[in-house]
């Protein structure tokens, strides 16, 4: 365990209390970025303060007025999602690129240019991100951020967020190895012809038309038909 004046510290506010506790750098930070899936042996010191350094402990009166409980797990798992965790700066710079290229790729799924409704590369994004100046918080998920990233990134591109229908058409001879990757997307409809031609419609976010129909292409060789349909 990391000794106490290597610890870090997580707090939050609630009902007009502060709480602290002690916490180990490296296992937060994991736990924070994903790569740990557990609590354990992040506490450094298994108790919640009011104020940390001083050694001051919070009364189980006000955990319990605070947090509904005086399970410390459960308290801390409370601070690390909603509170805030004084990371080092190498840390918090992780996290925020990491969070960035997340938001970024859930939007890149889905983004086209207005202009041609063609999806809009990652790199274009990321070159409109940085002139947008937007915040992207590195303590909070992707999926929450992507509709003020967006508004942000609309004002140096013309995007938008869109779904496409495509018809496809799969000759017999490589119908069956196409069709593992045709139900990887949402499938809409299926048909098998007299023939064994597979003929589909799939749903997918406009940014993966390119995924699609490279695996597509990969595994008919290129002998397929495609439609997009508005």
């Amino acid at each position: 365990m990391v000794d106490l004046d290597k610890a870090i510290l997580g707090r939050i506010e609630k009902g007009g209390h502060k709480f602290e506790v002690f916490l180990d750098p490296e296992k937060a930070y994991a736990y924070l970025e994903g790569t740990k899936k557990d609590l354990n042996n992040i506490l450094v010191v298994e108790e919640v303060f009011k104020d940390a350094r001083k050694g001051d402990r919070a009364s189980p009166q006000a955990l319990k007025e605070a947090f509904g409980t005086e399970d410390i797990i459960e308290i801390l798992k409370i601070i690390l999602e909603k509170g805030e965790v004084q990371l080092t700066t190498e840390q918090r710079k992780k996290m925020l690129e990491k969070r960035t290229k997340q938001v970024l790729a859930l939007i890149a799924k889905e983004a086209i240019d207005v202009r041609t409704n063609a999806p809009v590369p990652l790199q274009r994004l990321e070159l409109a991100l940085e002139k947008s100046k937007v915040h992207i918080d590195p303590f909070k998920p992707a999926e929450s951020q992507v509709e003020d990233v967006l508004k942000a990134l609309k004002r140096e591109l013309p995007i938008k967020m869109e779904h496409v229908k495509i018809a496809v058409k799969v000759p017999a001879e490589y119908a069956m190895k196409a069709y593992p990757t045709l139900k990887g997307y949402h499938m809409l409809k299926e048909e098998w012809s007299s023939n064994g031609d597979l003929l589909a419609m799939v749903e997918i976010p406009a940014g993966l038309q390119g995924e699609l129909f490279d695996k597509l292409g990969k595994v008919t060789h290129g002998e397929l038909q495609t439609k997009i349909l508005r």
